[in-house]
């Protein structure tokens, strides 16, 4: 499996929930090009390999797109297997569809492996299932960061009747917040804003649309978080029996 880039989603933290595919992949790599997001327990898999830390994160010095992009190439060229690893799952906001086209374009073998995306594992081991027979018919995934900072269609999301599972958004809570309500949606509609995805460490703050900047800067809310915003948000967080793992869990509601 010579001169290839495989671009492997590593999941949202917790080692477990890598994918039989992904350790497959490590296994076979003699470059791996980690994103800071992802768990170096993970990397007990590839021992073999030489890893490269190149970090992507929201508000942080980050390693240049471009410079990651040509570092794949160079080693991919030289016939080396390489994993560019990122964290949750490369489609989901994670930059996998422009690496694998720029990639193709010159010639080099890409394949793209699925990982669970955090607004999944997250809103799960809280006990919130995303969609639910009678309450959500359907879930949308946005990120509240875009790279020429336009404002989503806060009005149609907020009269989707969907789930909204927000990335990227501790920093834009209250341009949320306000784009939500502008948008129509009720200022009671539960949110649930939860951090560290899935690790031990993860914690959870419920809330309302109405109140979740203030209840968010009194729980000290850090990134890397996901917000979910609909009436499932409101299922209680032992529904599905996931806080006897120690999940830190506060209730904001007034």
């Amino acid at each position: 499996m010579n001169a290839k880039v495989w671009l492997v989603g590593a999941g949202p933290g917790d080692p477990e929930l890598l994918t039989l595919k992904a350790v497959r992949a490590l296994r076979e790599a003699e470059v791996v090009m980690m994103d800071d997001l992802v768990n170096p327990a993970v990397l007990e898999h590839c021992p073999q390999a030489r890893v490269i830390r190149v970090g992507k994160r929201g508000g942080c010095r980050s390693t240049p797109q471009a410079f990651i992009q040509r570092l794949m190439l160079r080693h991919a060229r030289q016939g080396r297997c390489v994993v560019r690893l990122k964290g949750g799952d490369p489609c989901i906001f994670g930059r996998g569809g422009e690496e694998a086209d720029w990639l193709a374009e010159r010639g080099v073998e890409v394949e793209l492996v699925n990982g669970i995306t955090a607004g999944l594992a997250g809103a799960t081991r809280c006990g919130i299932p995303l969609t639910l027979r009678g309450v959500s018919r359907g879930v949308t995934l946005v990120t509240a960061h875009t790279q020429d900072d336009s404002e989503l269609n806060w009005q149609g999301l907020a009269q989707s009747g969907m789930t909204l599972v927000v990335y990227m958004g501790v920093a834009r809570l209250k341009a949320i917040q306000q784009g939500l309500l502008a948008g129509g949606m009720d200022v009671d509609m539960p949110v649930a804003m939860i951090e560290n995805a899935s690790l031990p460490g993860q914690r959870e703050c419920r809330s309302q649309l109405g109140r979740m900047d203030v209840d968010a800067a009194g729980f000290e809310l850090k990134s890397p978080a996901i917000l979910v915003i609909g009436e499932v948000a409101g299922v209680a967080s032992n529904v599905l029996g996931l806080n006897e793992q120690g999940l830190q869990a506060i209730s904001c509601k007034s």
